[in-house]
């Protein structure tokens, strides 16, 4: 079990919250112990700790907030993330996702833009045991120093896909990002099947924050 605060006083409700995004169409049961296993409760506001376990998005700071647990659940379960994989995220935020990827045996590096998330989320990971590579500034330039990675994650709402992140997967490599408006994405995969090839797939429809950056939103 992972350390943290009230740990085992949520844990029914932890439970509760897999058995909901399992009957919404998760079914990698890695993914459903994940959420099942990590404290979300801890990634949010005390004022909010009581709200941690619905199964919607809740307010961070910085005008972000942290992901609904399905749409987190979905993006990880298209990642197929296995033990080992390095995995870019774009967007820490509260570090939930992080924290997930962390709980599959991923090896994780994180950009976040809002210097006092990416030190809330620090904090709060290095609590609960994990040792992802954090790093504060633009995600939508992706973070050349580590690649290339074998899954690439991104958690706003980007209005193209960044050529930089594609540029940094490994052949046979995914990414999992939100492309459209400021107000709805379509959630797409890309996969680098070769040098220059790739394969791309749209999947659901979502709601993010918008990406800023150089190849983002400005």
């Amino acid at each position: 079990m992972v350390k943290g605060r009230n740990n085992r006083k949520f844990s029914s409700r932890r439970k509760k919250l897999a058995e909901e995004v399992k009957n919404k169409g998760i079914q990698d049961d890695r993914v459903l112990q994940a959420i099942e296993t990590v404290p979300r409760h801890i990634f949010v506001d005390s004022a909010l700790e009581n709200r941690a376990y619905e199964d919607s998005a809740l307010p961070i700071g910085c005008g972000q907030t942290i992901s609904q647990p399905y749409t987190v659940a979905a993006q990880t379960e298209h990642l197929n993330v296995q033990k080992g994989d390095k995995v870019l995220e774009i967007g820490t935020g509260s570090g939930y996702q992080t924290a997930i990827l962390c709980f599959l045996g991923a090896d994780v590096y994180s950009v976040e833009r809002h210097e006092p998330l990416y030190l809330k989320a620090r904090d709060i990971l290095k609590e609960l045991g994990y040792r992802p590579q954090l790093k504060c500034g633009d995600g939508t330039v992706g973070w050349s120093a580590y690649a290339p990675y074998n899954k690439i994650v991104v958690t706003a709402g980007a209005p193209v896909v960044p050529e930089d992140l594609i540029s940094q997967l490994t052949v046979g490599g995914i990414l999992i990002v939100p492309v459209g408006g400021q107000d709805v994405q379509t959630m797409t995969k890309i996969t680098r099947t070769g040098e220059d090839s790739f394969e791309q797939e749209q999947l659901k429809q979502f709601k993010f924050v918008p990406l800023i950056g150089e190849k983002g939103w400005d």
